[in-house]
């Protein structure tokens, strides 16, 4: 996405393309019915911890780990094999999530960094920093043109701004520009797709949409199915409007999904199921 032009707010001008008020509508409608259920009054902490687990295991299953929410929920050694390293990353990063709020208004590259760290789990030099030029990108399902270490500096740069200044943008285009610039971007030397995905949940948390973060977008991605998920990349990476519109869509109707999925299991622990 280009920061520069005449527009003194990109994020806002996104939030008037064709199609986009009517998702960002239809999110906040889903999202509210799951705060005015019955169970969140008395049993939110429950419900955002099942949403953690479950949007684990969805943005795991995007990046090629699909496992049972059972077996995410039973194992407790994931360091076994490359499957069990990506679901394990993909629960520190839930974790991890809510303790950046409020950095992230502050310091977004300092928050991606550390997600990194979270989800690489690894001391090495390249953890936590973006990759430079020369260095290998270990992200197989992402076959999209890799822009150069250049290229990816200064975007960030200008991902940053947008997000320190602000913008008057609906918090679901905010959301939909971080997950789609990082996956474009790719700009560690690993698990970009995954720290996304978290990148994502952290916008949508601190802006007050979620706050109680019980719509797992990562569930949504999931369920709507990778080819889909690469399908509405490629217009977020087309720059085209209509491209850009389709992204931020894809990413309303995932939230709209994490929510339906929370919601049924408010509806689990009320009738006593869960």
């Amino acid at each position: 996405m280009s920061t520069t032009g005449a527009t003194a707010d990109p994020l806002a001008a996104l939030g008037a393309l064709p199609g986009v008020s009517e998702s960002v509508e239809s999110v906040r409608k889903a999202v509210d019915r799951v705060y005015g259920h019955r169970i969140m009054r008395r049993r939110s902490n429950a419900i955002t911890s099942e949403a953690a687990l479950r949007g684990a295991r969805g943005s795991a299953a995007l990046s090629g780990a699909d496992w049972a929410l059972e077996e995410v929920r039973r194992r407790t050694d994931f360091s076994g094999d490359d499957e069990a390293r990506v679901v394990g990353a993909a629960l520190r990063l839930s974790a991890e999530a809510g303790q950046l709020l409020s950095i992230w208004r502050q310091s977004p590259l300092r928050v991606l960094a550390r997600l990194h760290l979270v989800a690489a789990a690894s001391d090495g030099d390249e953890t936590g920093r973006p990759r430079r030029a020369g260095e290998a990108v270990d992200e197989p399902l992402l076959e999209l043109p890799l822009p150069g270490a250049d290229e990816v500096s200064g975007r960030l740069d200008g991902l940053a701004r947008l997000v320190v200044e602000g913008s008057s943008a609906p918090a679901l285009v905010t959301a939909a520009v971080v997950h789609g610039e990082l996956l474009a971007l790719r700009p560690f030397v690993s698990h970009n797709a995954l720290v996304a995905r978290a990148a994502e949940r952290i916008v949508l948390i601190g802006s007050g949409l979620d706050p109680k973060s019980v719509c797992p977008a990562e569930v949504g991605h999931a369920d709507q199915g990778r080819a889909a998920y690469l399908a509405a990349l490629d217009g977020y990476v087309s720059g085209t409007p209509e491209g850009m519109a389709a992204w931020i869509a894809h990413c309303g109707r995932a939230v709209e999904l994490g929510a339906r999925e929370s919601t049924a299991v408010c509806e689990a622990l009320q009738r006593g199921a869960a």
